[in-house]
């Protein structure tokens, strides 16, 4: 969750400025006006703040840090600051020393990191670099302009893929293996511009979202084949974040609406319609279904897609990420990163789903203290408001280097 706009000439009022979860959700990297900060994230999800080799618990730089990604929980962390937006820094967080810096000849949209490669997507450039000395192995030029810097990259080292965007126009989708350096395959995943990305754990899986925001995809990789289409609204809306939970049986997917939607990849399969209707409501259903037949695609779609299994509604809407977590005994945990530094905890029902208005817990991500369900301070022990649940059913590539490199 980038907060500053490449344009941004007005300050904005918060001290945060970029937030994310890393590759497993153990963690949150945290860009701040003097600095950047490093939280790992316990069994219960509380989030703790991590000390460099000073026991000092913020990383200050010159500058604010527009991007900072981590690799997994380990000590590599790689940023930008909004002073000098095309130069990459590396830094060992524990020992407080930079490993290597990179200056490339446009501003950095966004960087990815898994243990095998580190990715830097300008706006027609992509550069794929070597996690291990950070050679750069291939660079994608002439890309189609990708001026939100979308990328998502799987972190599974037998399916190491990322995935951008292949049109300006449409909602083509480049998928490219960062190992072997060849392209896997191009889905037309819609018809407007692409606004979200993401791959599941294992790489095996991609949820794509247009600019129009109406529609989530699901296809299978290396395919490129459909496995879900979900029904989000039916009014156009901003796409904040798309993530799978860990075992790819749920999607998370957030907007500027204020409604986070929770869809289920195994209900589509399982469900299948009874052979015979019962009741008015069946026979009108069934009629319905089967004049689609005789429909335009737009309206059979919204027939034939599927809804949400569960919902959280935020109030107000604020801009945000998020990532689902799952557990041995099969609790699904949503994570809601906002722009006000807050981490938003909610338990949801694996079996019923349905509406949340009140997460579980509450944590400040900017300080030391949590904040209880209701908003207000409860100090460091959980909250005892539990949330309200409402039951419902249901480009052309070739090798290169950036313009120069530095190293410490």
């Amino acid at each position: 969750m980038n907060l500053v706009d490449q344009d941004e000439t007005e300050p904005r009022s918060s001290n945060l400025l970029y937030a994310n979860f890393n590759q497993d959700c153990t963690g949150v990297s945290l860009g701040l006006r003097s600095g950047y900060k490093l939280m790992s994230l316990d069994d219960n999800d509380k989030p703790s703040v991590e000390k460099n080799h000073l026991d000092k618990t913020l990383f200050s730089v010159e500058s604010e840090v527009i991007i900072v990604e981590r690799l997994f929980i380990s000590s590599l962390v790689a940023f930008v600051t909004k002073s000098n937006r095309r130069k990459l820094f590396v830094y060992h967080f524990k020992k407080g020393t930079e490993i290597c810096n990179y200056t490339y000849s446009d501003s950095i949209l966004a960087v990815k990191l898994n243990r095998q490669r580190l990715i830097v997507v300008l706006k027609n450039q992509l550069y794929i670099h070597n996690i291990k000395d950070m050679k750069i192995a291939h660079t994608i030029r002439d890309m189609p302009l990708n001026k939100a810097g979308l990328c998502a990259m799987s972190c599974d080292q037998d399916t190491c893929f990322i995935a951008y965007p292949g049109s300006s126009q449409t909602g083509e989708v480049q998928v490219f293996d960062v190992v072997q350096l060849v392209s896997v395959t191009a889905i037309p995943a819609h018809n407007s511009p692409l606004a979200a990305v993401s791959f599941s754990l294992s790489g095996k899986k991609l949820a794509t979202a247009s600019e129009k925001g109406t529609v989530i995809r699901v296809f299978n990789i290396p395919e490129g084949d459909k496995l879900f289409e979900f029904r989000r609204g039916m009014k156009g809306v901003e796409i904040f974040s798309l993530a799978f939970d860990q075992v790819e049986q749920f999607l998370v997917t957030s907007s500027n609406t204020g409604t986070v939607h929770v869809f289920s990849l195994t209900e589509q399969a399982s469900e299948k319609p009874s052979d015979e209707p019962t009741g008015w409501m069946g026979y009108f259903g069934k009629a319905l279904m089967s004049s689609t037949n005789y429909l335009p695609s737009q309206m059979t779609d919204a027939f034939t897609q599927s809804r949400g299994f569960a919902q959280i509604r935020m109030n107000p809407p604020i801009r945000n990420v998020c990532a689902l977590k799952r557990f041995e005994d099969h609790k699904l945990r949503l994570l809601i990163a906002t722009a006000e530094g807050k981490l938003l905890i909610y338990d949801i029902d694996v079996q019923s789903g349905g509406e949340y208005t009140l997460p579980f817990t509450i944590h400040s991500l900017l300080e030391d203290t949590q904040v209880g369900g209701s908003g207000g301070l409860v100090g460091e022990g959980p909250s005892s408001t539990q949330p309200r649940h409402i039951a419902s059913g249901g480009g052309s590539s070739s090798s290169g280097s950036p313009v120069s490199k530095g190293s410490s």
